[in-house]
């Protein structure tokens, strides 16, 4: 069996719970990175970091894990921050930099980099990272791409999916509560757009995946300890699931079975139920000084902008 290679491509943040005192490591690209290489796959991540001590904290806390970065680019100005604070164990974002350099001045990939990117079974990326126009770039590679779009109606557009779904192979996206019938809709109407695998995660409810023919359906798995809070539950689900999958051999122009869909769902619920009880995405905690556990000291959060 080949090695399963992720890349995960954009988005690195700082997360800073104003209520525990404590910053944490994340982001989308980032946490699917270091998932796939906790579940034993080779994972790197590409992308941009702040100048600033957030940006070397975030980069070494990656590093740590046994993610490369070697590709990705350091660039003057902040790092992404955000701030948030837990009420009944689900986050609320409460204020942010608008991702810092992350979407200032975003990755983009030479052709070096699409080479490199070529080498991994899978690349990763969020609609948080910036990368839209690059995704095109991507298309001559035998990679496959997988893309989240997180919760938010404005990434669901008709026009959005038109600039992402032609180039992705993957679609992950949050559909909270909606009802089964609506669920079927949305999978299907993404599906349209391009992705060939559309998969809907709905928190306690479960998830939804859609192959172009049929719905496959996983409940949640039980939390096998304390719970701490959901932070990454989604992209914990996300990582397993892609790497379970192409263990079973999923590849360009190889259409995963039905047998295989249902395992990967599976062993995702499984891996999303234990990262309920990790601090943060994948730990690597520090303290905050007074000042920045003061809410407020970052512009305010408006819906839409983060996840």
């Amino acid at each position: 069996m080949s090695t399963v290679r992720v890349l995960g491509l954009g988005d690195n943040i700082v997360d800073r719970f104003v209520d525990r005192g404590v910053e944490y490591p994340g982001g989308n690209a980032v946490n699917v990175a270091v998932f796939a290489r906790q579940l034993g796959a080779e994972a790197a991540y590409l992308g941009v970091f702040g100048d600033d001590e957030q940006g070397r904290f975030v980069r070494q806390a990656i590093e740590d894990c046994g993610v490369d970065t070697s590709r990705s680019s350091v660039r003057p100005g902040p790092n992404g921050v955000t701030e948030i604070e837990t009420v009944d164990g689900e986050r609320r974002f409460l204020g942010w930099n608008h991702g810092g350099v992350t979407l200032s001045d975003p990755v983009r990939l030479g052709e070096d980099d699409v080479r490199y990117a070529s080498g991994f079974s899978l690349i990763h990326s969020s609609a948080y990272s910036g990368v839209i126009p690059e995704l095109p770039k991507l298309a001559a590679t035998r990679t496959l791409r997988s893309y989240d779009f997180s919760s938010e109606p404005e990434y669901r557009t008709g026009e959005y999916l038109d600039s992402v779904g032609p180039w992705i192979d993957l679609a992950l996206v949050s559909l909270g509560e909606l009802s089964r019938t609506d669920t079927w809709a949305e999978l299907r109407r993404i599906a349209s757009h391009g992705p060939s695998l559309v998969l809907g995660t709905q928190g306690d409810a479960g998830a939804v995946l859609f192959d172009g023919d049929a719905y496959y359906y996983s409940d949640a798995a039980p939390v096998p300890g304390p719970f701490v809070d959901t932070m990454g539950c989604g992209d914990a689900y996300v990582s397993a699931f892609v790497v379970e999958l192409l263990r079973s051999g999923w590849r360009k122009n190889a259409r995963p079975g039905g047998a295989a869909l249902h395992r990967s769902m599976r062993r995702a619920a499984q891996f999303a139920a234990r990262q309920c009880t990790v601090e943060g995405a994948f730990g690597h905690g520090r303290a905050v000084d007074e000042a920045a556990r003061t809410v407020g000291s970052l512009p305010p959060v408006a819906a839409g902008d983060v996840g």
